[in-house]
């Protein structure tokens, strides 16, 4: 008999994936996070799967085809309602892929509505009006508009999901969140009578995601930040519970890998340093004038990091200023320079575990791709959050168990990289 869970989620890369996840624990759901389409059927006994793609960024065509299958593999384990999950600060580019992976799902559901909002109020990312804020700053006012792959110009949320859809997008605002489920549902039937099937909802605290909840019991398909899982397990009747968090004991040595040049990890690296602690920079210049491919940075990088990781954790990361970063894409191109460091930092994640590390932090969504990838992980096991939209995790590598925890560049405080080994002492 096919195990049936409640909520089927596809995540657009993996740190998403385990924000959401963690999320969906709090409030009460035993989770399992997939690296990738699962293969073969749900084995586990949960109440929601995260399945994590790395799509947010690749061409839309290939987003919708990979989230398409997500959502077939869902169906077959009886999920009951879809949740497609996307970054608090709606990471996107005008062609995609938020609007067109929302479109083919809605159009492979036969639903004819759903939301939209990226809202994440313990994370400082609110809607109102329909405008999305990053703390006090509009969007395009933030550190998001020099994104290296998906800087963001315009805050206003319906502009930016219309640029992306055929269908229409309407909003649902602060005003009507506030009077609760049956308020939200009769707006809902108000914008459908007007041929609008896509609606920003604003939402600028926990107790509007709360009260949107109820109002999406049922709706086929939810697209959203992690915020509004906050509001879903309790129309399947579940409460938070400390179980669901659970992990086993933490041992070994312990590092973090960041590629993220969010100004949030910029932060942390500088904190870790200003500790006295072991950090290394690993140049994306440095990497395009190898003679092998990167492979000689990797084994720099790990002969630096052996003798160190006996006396706590090491930093090994690639996070640079905006101008950096510039400077490295003029020189190699957007896409390679990406791809040459996400590589690299993955080669060296896998090889730090090979050298006993078995706690690790990952910084930056697309690394965090690579490195689960380069460790061949196809599952997560999610445990309790470090802060929020970040927890630890736990994973099987062919090096055996791993305390793992992908942390969203935009994410944490800036002694993210200590506390987070310190919860697991």
């Amino acid at each position: 008999m096919t195990q049936k869970i409640y909520l089927g989620c596809i995540a657009d890369d993996f740190t998403g994936a385990t924000d959401l996840a963690n999320n969906l624990v709090r409030a009460g759901m035993r989770v399992v996070q997939t690296i990738g389409v699962p293969t073969e059927p749900l084995a586990a006994d949960v109440d929601a799967v995260v399945v994590a793609l790395k799509s947010r960024t690749i061409a839309p065509t290939e987003a919708i085809a990979q989230s398409l299958e997500a959502l077939t593999w869902l169906q077959a384990q009886g999920a009951q309602q879809i949740y497609f999950k996307y970054c608090s600060t709606f990471d996107s580019t005008p062609t995609g892929n938020i609007g067109p992976v929302t479109e083919a799902l809605m159009q492979a559901l036969n639903t004819d509505f759903t939301i939209a909002t990226p809202a994440f109020p313990d994370n400082g990312r609110t809607v109102f009006k329909g405008y999305l804020f990053v703390g006090d700053v509009l969007l395009n006012e933030s550190s998001m508009k020099d994104h290296p792959l998906t800087p963001m110009t315009d805050a206003n949320l319906v502009r930016v999901m219309q640029a992306q859809c055929q269908a229409k997008v309407g909003l649902i605002d602060y005003r009507t969140v506030a009077q609760g489920a049956v308020a939200v549902q009769k707006r809902i039937a108000d914008l459908k009578s007007q041929g609008i099937t896509i609606a920003v909802v604003d939402a600028v605290s926990n107790d509007d995601l709360l009260k949107l909840g109820p109002a999406l019991k049922g709706m086929p398909l939810v697209t959203a930040g992690s915020g509004v899982a906050i509001g879903l397990p309790a129309n399947f009747g579940l409460s938070p519970t400390p179980q669901a968090s659970t992990l086993p004991k933490a041992q070994g040595l312990q590092a973090v890998v960041s590629g993220s040049c969010s100004q949030a990890t910029l932060r942390q690296v500088a904190n870790f340093q200003a500790s006295g602690r072991p950090a290394l920079a690993v140049d994306p210049l440095a990497l395009a004038s190898s003679t092998q491919g990167g492979a000689d940075v990797v084994a720099h990088a790990l002969a630096w990091a052996q003798p160190h990781l006996i006396t706590g954790p090491v930093l090994i990361y690639s996070s640079a200023a905006p101008e950096t970063v510039k400077a490295a894409q003029a020189q190699l191109g957007v896409e390679e320079a990406g791809l040459l460091v996400e590589r690299t930092l993955a080669a060296i994640a896998n090889g730090l575990v090979a050298l006993g590390v078995q706690q690790l932090v990952v910084a930056g969504g697309e690394t965090s791709g690579a490195c689960v990838q380069a460790l061949h992980i196809d599952q997560l096991q999610i445990g309790p959050q470090i802060d929020p939209g970040v927890p630890w995790c736990h994973a099987h590598t062919p090096h055996g168990a791993l305390h793992l925890t992908l942390k969203s560049g935009n994410f944490g405080t800036d002694d993210f990289f200590t506390k987070a080994f310190a919860q697991l002492a």
